[in-house]
């Protein structure tokens, strides 16, 4: 067996000790989890593989509902991330959306840099006009400040995409209880921060953007 199979069968093999010490907690695990999904919470962060969603915040499987892509970008034109946020909004019916970032993300980094990594140039093309829109207030001559920063600014932007969604807006219009927050998470001691940036309802979305950003000209 070459070293790359032998990798792919460590995988399953730890798969099969996973389910053996779930079913040894619970021997009813599996059968619950199959028969529904309710969760709560729609998580948004990034792909990097060190920010495991129901790991961080202690979940176990089928209490979060998860999306995740590069630099945790909410895109009015990313249809698979819209169709994850309808999907978890109308029919889920979750309670709260998380977008959480995280220090250090590479993405920031290369928006930051204005390095050319091909196409994902393309995917990071927010974050540059995020980082020309605010190069003014990052702290001179201190570079991982000024990253930290952007992955703050980042998120809060997410939140607020998230928010102006007409996914968004029509559940607060109908009345159906939804928060979105923003959080960071710092890979150097594992600890969530909140941004304090929570919106529930239109009002406070138009407080959050003119505050932040620039006076909200309507839903996306």
């Amino acid at each position: 067996m070459t070293e790359s199979r032998r990798a792919i069968r460590t995988l399953f093999d730890r798969n099969r000790d996973w389910a053996a010490r779930m079913r040894e907690r619970d021997p009813e695990f599996f059968v619950k989890l199959s028969e529904q999904q309710s969760p709560r919470y729609l998580w948004i962060g990034c792909s990097d593989s060190r920010v495991s969603a129901n790991e961080i915040v202690d979940l176990p499987p089928g209490e979060m509902f998860v999306h995740r892509n590069i630099a945790n970008q909410v895109i009015h034109t990313d249809l698979n991330c819209l169709s994850v946020l309808q999907f978890a909004v109308e029919l889920l019916k979750v309670e709260h959306i998380i977008v959480c970032g995280h220090y250090g993300c590479a993405g920031v980094r290369v928006a930051m840099q204005g390095e050319t990594i091909g196409l994902c140039d393309h995917w990071l093309r927010h974050l540059h006009d995020l980082y020309a829109r605010h190069r003014g207030e990052m702290p001179p001559g201190d570079a991982d400040g000024a990253l930290d920063r952007l992955c703050e600014l980042n998120v809060i932007e997410q939140v607020v995409n998230v928010a102006r969604s007409k996914i968004v807006r029509a559940a607060w219009s109908s009345g159906q209880p939804l928060e979105v927050h923003g959080w960071i998470y710092d890979i150097r001691d594992g600890l969530l921060k909140d941004l304090e940036v929570s919106v529930a309802d239109a009002e406070a979305l138009e407080r959050l953007h003119a505050k932040t950003f620039a006076p909200v000209n309507g839903p996306a």
